[in-house]
Parts: C-alpha cells; sequence; structure tokens
C-alpha cells in the first residue's frame, strides 16, 4: 500500500513539473512572437529629404510621418515622436521608406558628404526595382541577405537574349549571396500584356525600390540585367542554412526532365 501511495505521489509531482514545463514554454513563445510582429510608430520618410533640409519643412511638407514598425526591425536612434526633431537639419540625404533615425539630423548647416546607409567597407551601393512576387512577396528586409536570379539572359556560358525570345529563356542564379541596406516604400505601377489576337490586358503590381551592396563587377551585372528587357531579376531569400549554387540555368526544355 506505502509503495503504491509513493508511486502516486511521484506520478502527481511529474505531472506538476511537466504541467509548469509546458505553461514556461508557451509563456516564452508567446513572447517572442509578440517581440517579432508587434509593431511600434516611429518617423518614417514619405518621400526623398535632402541633405540640408530643415526637419520642420519636411514635416511641413507631409515627407515625413509616423508609421508602424514591427520591433525587429527597428533601427538604433529612432523617433516615436514628430517634435523630437525640430529645428534639426538633415545631414545626409535620405529616401523614401527609411526609418528617420536622430544621426540623420543636426544642429548645424554642416552636410555630411557621405551617407547613413552601412555600406561595407570596399563596397559601393545601387537600387533596383521590383514587383512584389520577385522580392519575396515583400519578406525582404534591410539586413537581409539574398540570392539573385536572373531569368531571359541566357545563363552561364550562354549567349544573351531577351525574355521574348521563347526557347531561348533561360532562369539561373547570378549572384548567390548579396546584402539588402535598404527597402523602400511600394509604388503602384502598371504593365499591359497583348495576347495573340491582340487583346490587351493591364495589371497593377506594386513596385519598391531595393538598395543592395555589392562590387563594382557584381553592381555591372546587376545594372545589365535590370536593363535588359523586363521583369529579369528575381531574389530568394537566403537563411543560414540555404544551399545555393551557380550553375547551367533551367531552360523550358528542361522544365520537365
Amino acid at each position: 500500500m506505502d509503495r503504491r501511495r509513493l508511486l502516486l505521489i511521484l506520478a502527481v509531482f511529474v505531472a506538476v513539473i511537466g504541467t509548469a514545463l509546458v505553461f514556461l514554454y508557451v509563456k516564452g513563445a508567446d513572447k517572442r512572437a509578440n517581440n517579432q510582429y508587434d509593431n511600434v510608430s516611429v518617423l518614417k520618410a514619405t518621400a526623398n529629404i535632402s541633405a540640408g533640409e530643415t526637419y520642420d519643412s519636411a514635416l511641413s511638407a507631409g515627407k515625413v510621418s509616423l508609421q508602424p514598425v514591427p520591433k525587429n526591425q527597428l533601427i538604433e536612434g529612432y523617433q516615436t515622436t514628430t517634435t523630437a526633431l525640430k529645428g534639426k537639419i538633415a545631414s545626409v540625404q535620405i529616401f523614401a521608406g527609411q526609418q528617420i533615425i536622430s544621426s540623420q539630423f543636426g544642429n548645424g548647416t554642416q552636410v555630411a558628404a557621405t551617407t547613413n546607409l552601412p555600406i561595407p567597407k570596399g563596397m559601393i551601393a545601387i537600387s533596383v526595382q521590383l514587383s512584389d512576387p520577385d522580392r519575396v512577396a515583400g519578406n525582404v528586409y534591410a539586413g537581409s541577405r539574398v540570392a539573385v536570379f536572373t531569368t531571359g539572359l541566357g545563363g552561364p556560358g550562354k549567349p544573351a537574349t531577351t525574355p521574348t525570345a521563347g526557347k531561348g529563356d533561360q532562369t539561373a542564379l547570378m549572384l548567390p549571396n548579396v546584402l539588402v541596406l535598404n527597402v523602400g516604400d511600394p509604388a503602384q505601377s502598371t504593365a499591359t500584356t497583348t495576347t495573340t489576337d491582340g487583346t490587351q490586358t493591364t495589371e497593377t503590381l506594386p513596385r519598391t525600390l531595393l538598395t543592395l551592396a555589392v562590387n563594382q563587377k557584381d553592381a555591372q551585372k546587376i545594372i545589365l540585367a535590370a536593363k535588359t528587357g523586363t521583369e529579369t531579376i528575381t531574389f530568394a531569400l537566403l537563411t543560414d542554412t540555404s544551399q545555393v549554387h551557380k550553375g547551367p540555368g533551367t531552360t523550358l526544355q528542361k522544365l520537365f526532365k
């Protein structure tokens, strides 16, 4: 009888410990989820602000407003009120869609000759404009790492073709790992396509400017790809375990092999 009672007490003890551990895990998961998805209203530029422009004039012109930003995307020096920077002067150019941070503004008239973008040493910054499907449905943020694919450019070792070249169309990896410095706000654009029977269809797609950190050689590749035909660049979001490698591209003939 004593042994049975002892086993019962141990079972109750184990159940209590298990319940407590589950509670702590769920509580921690809720906290992590809240930290990731909770938004904070911070100042963002709604239009470009020139270096030397006063904060007051930018605010009056509607170039600055409070907008929600996820907690895990806040940049050091972010501002939560429209009054904190009054009387300040922009020391660098600020692009539409950027968060407004204190280091972008100063008290004097001196204008910085550099930029507030965190460009790695030895690299340069360039921007490309992509639609939502080509930027992973809006899941690419400042600090993301992306692989850059091209379509319709012939692929590695192949002659260049345009996206409308039919059998020559090919999708291939161009750059395996590129740092995203900044993501602007989406802007609406329209694209019109014509079918073989002459029917035209107009589609409205949001397009976004994404600023990348690259060396000169990679910058030339991206610029050429972006200006050859239309919709030739697609980003793939990378994680620490993503595996991508350069190689022969995929053509229409290989699509189902």
